[in-house]
């Protein structure tokens, strides 16, 4: 799959598909979902960031750049290695099917993997511990310090690493042999943990490639401060002796917010990793383009540039821009993966210049229905069926409210009065020649009408769902990330209705 071929796809990450189990995986239910989008015409399957969740269920605040979630181990696939006993996973079939409780999702499989994970260690079967030891040698780049990481993580209560002991804290040699040795049983269980996630994933991404899906990741711009990445590797990372940021990552206020947002992050050392080559950040997108055909590069933006906020400060409105690699970087990285098999997520406090640098390595950026209407269509250079064709088309992302949502709400996520809110309304149902009733099939239509090589519709627009199926809502901690949908939600004539657009637009996979 590549992003020259008009074609169009879904969004819906791995932890909203069906399964009997708390919250998707690997398992059955994904690949049935694989055979819908191939029998509804789709080319591309777009998910959020697939690491181990950190503190929180986003995402995009993940142990690790480079390991893959084990909630998405399938106890099923588990059991057909003779690895687990179905009646063992019984009990977790109480568990929601329209949404996902994280903690107890979690806390239910754990006992599982570890069961599963002595057979494994309890059978010795050769050529399974030889596979493994390949997989371990071929990793150990990140598998050895992500393992002991969440293994130290473990022993320390949850502790964030910067304050662990001082010698572990600051990865002195002897300490982490000792930790190493004395710990090998649990990291080995955390590589092992990873091995099986790699296991399906292969498993999973073959079938996509059978069924003429492309898979498109999301590698978030910036990583999580108590995460493997940031404690093997603090050289890259602007931190104090301590190991605490001396200044987070977020935006200033602007049309969505008027005290921005404030993620937290620590910054980058771009001077640092210029010298190293960069060789960080090509380990992970070279390893990110082992696991999916294409990838969003979360925030764009700073790449260019992007905003430092002081550590004391509470909001994102204190702070100063500081420049990012540009160009320098992604000529490294198109060296070394010989292309640049990414689109651009640009949207926010867009300059001239970043758009410059998007454009000069043809990376495509990504337009939102839900943003079209907020001006007048007449003063506006760049109405939906006026796009460039070297971009992406979304209804809107999983940041954004659902279409349906987005359309009936009278106070939007941003700082637009109602009376603003309503002309907003008023453009779209006009431009759209829309009485609103299928609002959510207006856009789509729209979406795929478009000059856009690529439109993806998050699976929510889809099944025309309001707020309650929203995935995020920036800026809150409750709620988030939970939505879930059953087999049955995802009706045949859905796919049928898309695949007759997507036919009559000129999207089809081929078949």
């Amino acid at each position: 799959m590549d992003l020259t071929t008009r074609s169009s796809g879904i969004l819906a990450h791995l932890t909203s598909l069906p399964g009997p189990h708390g919250n998707g995986d690997l398992g059955p239910a994904t690949y049935w979902f694989v055979d819908w989008l191939a029998a509804s015409r789709q080319s591309w399957w777009q998910m959020l960031p697939i690491g181990p969740l950190g503190f929180s269920p986003s995402p995009y605040s993940a142990d690790s750049a480079f390991a893959g979630n084990p909630l998405f181990i399938s106890l099923e696939m588990l059991a057909g290695e003779n690895l687990l006993d179905p009646a063992e996973y019984e009990p977790l079939k109480q568990l929601s099917a329209q949404h996902v409780d994280y903690q107890l999702s979690r806390r239910l499989r754990e006992p599982l993997l570890r069961k599963a994970f002595e057979e494994f260690e309890k059978r010795q079967d050769p050529q399974e511990s030889a596979q493994f030891r390949v997989f371990c040698d071929a990793q150990s780049g990140w598998l050895n310090d992500y393992a002991l990481f969440m293994v130290l993580k473990r022993s320390c209560h949850g502790a964030p690493w910067f304050r662990w002991s001082q010698d572990i804290r600051d990865r002195h040699s002897t300490a982490l042999e000792k930790a190493g040795t004395e710990l090998a049983r649990e990291v080995r269980y955390h590589q092992f943990l990873q091995y099986e996630f790699d296991r399906q994933w292969s498993g999973l991404r073959a079938h996509c490639r059978d069924r003429g899906i492309g898979l498109m990741g999301d590698v978030p711009i910036f990583v999580e401060h108590d995460s493997a990445d940031v404690w093997s590797h603090r050289e890259l990372f602007q931190l104090d002796q301590r190991g605490k940021p001396t200044a987070v990552a977020g935006v200033p206020p602007d049309y969505f917010s008027a005290t921005g947002q404030r993620w937290g992050n620590p910054l980058y050392r771009w001077d640092v990793l210029r010298e190293q080559g960069y060789s960080w950040w090509l380990d992970r997108l070279r390893f990110t383009l082992a696991r999916f055909d294409s990838a969003r590069l979360d925030h764009f933006i700073g790449f260019h540039h992007c905003w430092a906020i002081p550590t004391q400060s509470r909001t994102a409105e204190s702070g100063r821009w500081i420049k990012g690699p540009g160009s320098d970087f992604f000529r490294a990285v198109q060296v070394d993966l010989g292309g640049l098999p990414f689109i651009a997520e640009d949207l926010g406090l867009i300059t001239p210049e970043v758009v410059a640098l998007r454009e000069k390595f043809g990376i495509p950026g990504v337009r939102v229905l839900q943003f079209a209407f907020g001006g007048d269509p007449d003063d506006s250079d760049d109405p939906p069926l006026s796009y460039p064709k070297h971009c992406v088309v979304y209804t809107g992302t999983h940041d954004n409210d659902t279409t349906v949502g987005w359309f009936h709400a009278t106070a939007g996520d941003s700082t637009q009065s109602k009376a603003t809110i309503s002309k907003e309304r008023t453009r779209a149902l006009e431009y759209l020649a829309s009485d609103g009733h299928e609002i959510h099939w207006d856009m789509i239509r729209l979406a795929l009408m478009t000059p856009a090589t690529l439109a993806i519709i998050p699976l929510q627009d889809l099944m025309g769902l309001g707020s309650e199926a929203r995935m995020n809502r920036p800026g809150t901690m409750d709620g988030n990330w939970e939505w879930r949908f059953e087999a049955s939600d995802l009706r045949a004539e859905i796919g049928q209705r898309l695949a007759q657009l997507t036919e009559a637009h000129g999207r089809a996979l081929k078949q």
